[in-house]
């Protein structure tokens, strides 16, 4: 399986019901709390209509006609600067480790610049190794504290990249 394999492409309405069964399905494999977190957010169950605002957007990869991850980006909620959130960045294992997630962060952070933003923002959790690895590959670097409120009490891994 190559890069070529897969498809990165803006998501559709039809996507919805198997981008919210990957994103759920990534955090049980993950033993990550399901308060707190993307797993019991409305949005992850509408992510095309949640990224219909201005200067936001969501990626899905497609592999054989079936979504197995995704990404997007969006205005940091409760913040005033001109910062961006990188959210909901998952992948199925069948993805994973096969440079789709670089593909996908660049295609995010150039969509970001191409909107005006200043920074780009994330949160994880501490036991997500392979992505805060990644995350720091593309300069992002730790914060003491979390900017914003996204309502993600349960991620307490926060970091930054100006882009």
């Amino acid at each position: 399986m190559t890069t070529q394999d897969f498809i990165i492409r803006e998501i559709l309405p039809k996507d919805n019901p198997e981008i919210a069964k990957v994103i759920r399905n990534v955090l049980v494999e993950l033993n990550v709390p399901k308060v707190g977190t993307a797993y019991e957010d409305r949005a992850t169950d509408e992510m095309f209509e949640n990224y219909q605002k201005e200067k936001s957007i969501y990626f899905v990869v497609e592999h054989n006609n079936k979504v197995i991850g995704g990404a997007g980006i969006a205005q940091l909620d409760n913040f005033k600067g001109n910062t961006c959130e990188l959210q909901k960045m998952y992948f199925l294992p069948l993805v994973r480790g096969k440079g789709i997630g670089t593909k996908l962060i660049s295609t995010c952070l150039e969509k970001a610049k191409e909107f005006g933003f200043e920074n780009c923002y994330l949160e994880t959790m501490p036991y997500m190794h392979s992505a805060q690895k990644l995350y720091k590959k593309y300069g992002f670097t730790s914060l003491e504290k979390p900017v914003g409120n996204t309502g993600h009490y349960s991620c307490n891994v926060w970091m930054i990249k100006k882009i």
